[in-house]
């Protein structure tokens, strides 16, 4: 009986075509990944505005609250909605709104609760969308009004994945924060011009399958299976920020043969600005990567790179070339990948003369030890990863409070956010107290980019003078996000990102 009540939106269509003639239909639509009592309530009084009421259920692939949500998978969600017995039908929507499923199901009615009746509360800004298609098929929308709660708060109360600790922290900082407080720091950077400044890295993805060692050489040999690339470096930088920001200027470096130029424009997003410079007798950077294709862990690495400075006609020409957009801009953005782009000279032009100025001088295998953060006489804002602020401080033991001390006082930056993994973030502002921020990643894909991640955003919302313990907790949903991503495969979205937000703080 049960299943008989559960079609896909498609054939739910050719059901309610049949049965529709003279009865009204009422369409409801959500995650429901928790059932509780405001569920129930809230179709029974859904249904009082017609005679059949559908559900269309929001698929697993388009949940974004985080690693762990649904906590029930989509197919366990549509059974225990169809055993409702004043539901008549459920179906699974095919995309991640509504809209489509209200023009295909043609509802009379389509219902939803009060918390959405304010549509500037909306974060994804989709009622809005699902309200005018309503209108388009002559439907009407209404809310209902009766007690509410939240799947999301009652999973986090009784049902949370995370360990005690972190339980504690987010239980402590949503009692000082709502998420609207941290959301709106990310909202108002959306009016902010951003110069960012660094080099160009293709990133290619080689999956393998490892074969064995070669018996005359100790050599390992692996079956060559698929590939792929993605826009790394600089460029992923750039496309983090562009999703947050109107307008971003873009000055990089890519090389002068084999520049890859077509594979790097075609993914870059629309709103940002490239302006590039072509390193003579070089190649674009492109950094190749094995990977074991069952165990997703990185056998070896291959560069195509030249990592040589370049000559004293083209850092005079990128001198210029930066000193040309620094007044039109309200932030500079430097992510240093120590590949030979950023000269002493040319970094004396953007400490001197950017009103803001944030940086990450970036520890990888083709520069280690060579690429330290006091390379830059100042700066506003320094982000670092554990290791590079060691390499700086020459410090292998574990007071990373000294050491923020140490690199803040030489380059006299009061703002600093170290990152340290699975062990969470630590930040400092204007001589306050460090605030510690523990890791919210429960699942971690690739931890390549991550760092990139967060720079960007974070850099944002230090220009907008968001307090200490917001900035460590943005960075650490971020890093969250970013390491349960393959690679730079996809970039840090607005929405996706404020519904994580919302969820852990519920």
């Amino acid at each position: 009986m049960t299943v008989k009540k559960i079609y896909t939106t498609e054939s739910l269509a050719s059901v309610l075509d049949q049965v529709r003639s003279n009865k009204k239909v009422v369409q409801c639509h959500g995650v429901f990944d928790l059932l509780h009592i405001g569920h129930i309530r809230h179709f029974k009084e859904a249904k009082k505005n017609g005679d059949i009421l559908i559900v269309t259920v929001t698929p697993d692939r388009y949940v974004n609250k985080g690693v762990g949500r649904p906590a029930f998978p989509e197919q366990l969600r549509l059974e225990a909605l169809a055993a409702i017995d004043i539901i008549d039908y459920v179906a699974l929507n095919n995309w991640p709104t509504a809209v489509e499923a209200i023009h295909l199901l043609k509802p009379a009615f389509y219902v939803k609760g009060s918390e959405y009746e304010d549509s500037t509360k909306d974060i994804t800004g989709k009622i809005s969308d699902e309200d005018q298609a309503v209108k388009d098929i002559g439907g009407s929308l209404v809310f209902t009004h009766d007690i509410v709660f939240s799947s999301s708060n009652l999973i986090n109360t009784h049902m949370s994945s995370f360990p005690e600790d972190v339980q504690k922290y987010l239980k402590d900082f949503s009692a000082e924060y709502s998420s609207e407080d941290v959301i709106s720091y990310l909202k108002k950077a959306s009016s902010l011009n951003v110069l960012i400044i660094g080099e160009t890295i293709i990133d290619e993805y080689n999956y393998c399958d490892p074969i064995g060692m070669a018996t005359k050489d100790p050599i390992l040999t692996v079956r060559y299976l698929t590939g792929e690339r993605f826009a790394g470096g600089i460029l992923a930088v750039a496309n983090h920020i562009s999703n947050f920001t109107n307008k971003v200027t873009l000055i990089s470096m890519v090389g002068e043969w084999d520049t890859n130029e077509d594979f790097i424009k075609a993914n870059l997003n629309q709103n940002i600005d490239p302006v590039f410079f072509y390193k003579k007798n070089s190649p674009t950077i492109i950094k190749k990567r094995y990977i074991d294709n069952y165990l997703r862990q990185k056998l070896f690495e291959v560069h195509v790179i030249d990592d040589q400075e370049i000559d004293t006609e083209q850092e005079f020409f990128l001198k210029e070339l930066i000193e040309d957009h620094l007044a039109s801009n309200d932030l500079v953005i430097v992510v240093d990948f120590g590949h030979g782009m950023l000269t002493s000279r040319v970094i004396s032009t953007i400490c001197n003369y950017s009103e803001f100025l944030a940086v990450n001088t970036q520890t990888n295998s083709g520069n280690r030890g060579f690429n330290v953060i006091s390379k830059y006489p100042r700066a506003d804002y320094v982000c670092l990863n554990h290791s590079e602020i060691r390499l700086e401080t020459r410090n292998r033991g574990d007071n990373i409070e000294q050491m923020i001390t140490m690199v803040s006082e030489k380059m006299n930056c009061n703002r600093m956010l170290i990152t340290r993994g699975r062990f969470g973030t630590v930040c400092f502002h204007n001589g306050q107290d460090f605030i510690t921020t523990p890791a919210f990643a429960q699942q971690v894909l690739d931890r390549m980019g991550a760092g990139d991640a967060v720079i960007s955003l974070t850099s944002l919302c230090e220009y907008l003078n968001a307090p200490a313990n917001i900035i460590g907790f943005i960075a650490n949903a971020i890093a969250s996000q970013a390491v349960a991503t393959i690679g730079h495969k996809s970039s840090i979205e607005p929405i996706p990102l404020y519904k994580y937000i919302t969820s852990l703080l519920k």
